[in-house]
This record gives C-alpha cells, sequence and structure tokens, in this order.
C-alpha cells in the first residue's frame, strides 16, 4: 500500500514538473519567436530601403544640401572611421591596463573598488549623459565643437567595455601558469606579456571589437562635441561630420534624397557592426 502510494505521488510529481516545463519552453519560443520576428523585419527593411540608396557616390561624394540629387556620404564615413579609431586607440590602451591591475596588483584594495564602481556606471549611463560631460569639459573650454570632442566621448564608452572583459578573461587564466613562471624566476612583468596576456587575448581582441561595435552607431554624444559638417573635414580641431549624425539629421528631413542617403547609412553601419559581431565570434571560436 506504501509503495502505491508512493508510486502514485511519484507520477503526479512527475506529470506536474512535465507540465511546467512544457509551459516554461512553450513561452520561452514565443518570446525567442516575437524577437525575431522584429529582428528580421528590421533587417529586411534596412536591406530594401538601403540597397537603393547605394551608389558609388555614397563613397566619393560629400553630403549634398537639401533637393540636390548629387551626393554622397564620404565626409561621414571618413569621420565615422576617423573618430573610431581615435576613440579605439586611446580607450583601449587605457582598458586593458587598468584590467591587468585589477587582476594582477590589487584585486581587493580602495582603489580597484573604486575603478569597479566607476566602470561600472560607465557601462550603465547614458551615452548622451557622456556626450553632456565631453561638452562642458572640452567643448566649452575650446570654444567649439571638434572631432577631439567626439572621440573622446567615444573613448569613455570604449574603457569600461575593455575593462570588463579584460578583467574576466584574465580571471580565467589558470594560477598555475602564473605560478610556474614565478618558480623560474620570471620577472611579474614578464609574466603578465608572456603567459596571462596571451593566454587571454582571444577575449580580449573580442572585448575590443565589441566595444568597437558599440560606438560606431553612437549618435547622442557626438551631437554635443563633433557636431557635424556638410563639407569634407580631415582636421580633428573642426566640427567633423559622422554617419550616425548624418542618419538622424536626414532620416528627420522632408527631402527625398536626404531620407535615401539615411537609408544607406543605416546600411552601411549595420554591416559593419554585424561584420564586428561576426569577427569576435570567429576570434573566440578558434582560440
Amino acid at each position: 500500500m506504501s509503495n502505491a502510494v508512493h508510486t502514485s505521488q511519484g507520477q503526479a510529481l512527475f506529470l506536474r514538473r512535465k507540465r511546467t516545463n512544457a509551459v516554461a519552453l512553450t513561452l520561452s519560443l514565443a518570446a525567442m519567436a516575437f524577437g525575431l520576428f522584429w529582428l528580421a523585419w528590421i533587417l529586411w527593411e534596412t536591406l530594401r530601403q538601403g540597397l537603393g540608396g547605394i551608389a558609388l557616390s555614397v563613397f566619393t561624394q560629400v553630403t549634398p544640401p537639401p533637393n540636390d540629387e548629387a551626393g554622397g556620404l564620404a565626409n561621414a564615413i571618413f569621420g565615422s572611421l576617423t573618430m573610431v579609431a581615435v576613440a579605439t586607440g586611446v580607450g583601449t590602451p587605457v582598458g586593458i591596463l587598468a584590467g591587468i591591475y585589477l587582476v594582477e596588483y590589487n584585486t581587493h584594495g580602495w582603489l580597484a573598488r573604486a575603478t569597479r564602481f566607476v566602470g561600472d556606471i560607465l557601462l550603465s549611463a547614458p551615452s548622451i549623459v557622456i556626450g553632456l560631460f565631453i561638452f562642458e569639459v572640452m567643448v566649452v573650454p575650446m570654444g567649439g565643437f571638434s572631432g577631439w570632442a567626439g572621440a573622446m566621448a567615444l573613448a569613455l564608452i570604449v574603457i569600461p567595455v575593455v575593462i570588463r572583459t579584460t578583467e574576466n578573461m584574465l580571471k580565467l587564466v589558470p594560477p598555475g601558469l602564473r605560478e610556474a613562471a614565478y618558480a623560474l624566476g620570471t620577472p611579474k612583468w614578464k609574466v603578465i606579456l608572456a603567459i596571462t596576456l596571451r593566454a587571454a587575448r582571444a577575449g580580449v581582441i573580442t572585448g575590443v571589437l565589441l566595444a568597437v561595435a558599440r560606438i560606431a552607431g553612437e549618435t547622442a554624444p557626438l551631437l554635443f562635441t563633433a557636431l557635424s559638417n556638410q563639407f569634407w573635414s580631415s582636421s580633428l580641431n573642426n566640427p567633423m561630420a559622422s554617419l550616425p549624425v548624418v542618419i538622424f539629421q536626414f532620416a528627420m528631413s522632408p527631402y527625398e534624397n536626404w531620407q535615401h542617403l539615411a537609408w544607406a547609412g543605416v546600411l552601411l553601419i549595420t554591416l559593419a557592426v554585424l561584420g564586428l559581431n561576426i569577427l569576435a565570434r570567429v576570434v573566440t571560436r578558434n582560440k
């Protein structure tokens, strides 16, 4: 009698868990399908509208005046590439060095805790806040907008991403590797460069690529720092055009040629970000 009762209770528990699992699986699949539906729709519209605006002039001519059919995005593409490159060049070393410090030199000290706290704030802070900060500390004292200010705003977005990924990747390196190197009398700086960083390089590179992908489409901080420029400008001392800002301005305009160029810019940024994410996946998989 007791065995029959236990068997019946076990079957009831199994059926209840099976129903719960089925409900949870159904809700998960529905949420996934909901997200994929909107993602597919966005990608389809981007391809449909963007391919129609792609032409050789997009890469060879500067942004046109209203109702002028001749024009492209050459100055905006150049400005975006320049500011992203400068921001990456500034933010990546700072982020990697800070990540090394947090793992290899000062894991639980007050400075490490403060660095992590500030990094978490920067990771969660809206990009427009970073743009306003750079506006106050660079644009106002310098007396005008500039590409340097835009690059510094983007660098502040790169730094916390690189810090977090570098710290997490270095923590995954087995302590035995460090101990073996120290036992052989290897200096600490050489252990970091030749062993820990080399072991974690795939994750660090992935973090840098993801940071670049994030800043490639930022608009808000550039509105307050680099502003824009309808003409070709290769000097970071002057206002500089960028793809996100041009897309924002052209998409809100009533002019059809500007709207076509805005869709072309959206497609270019989408393909660039997609390529960087795929490259990050490939780097992570092969290492």
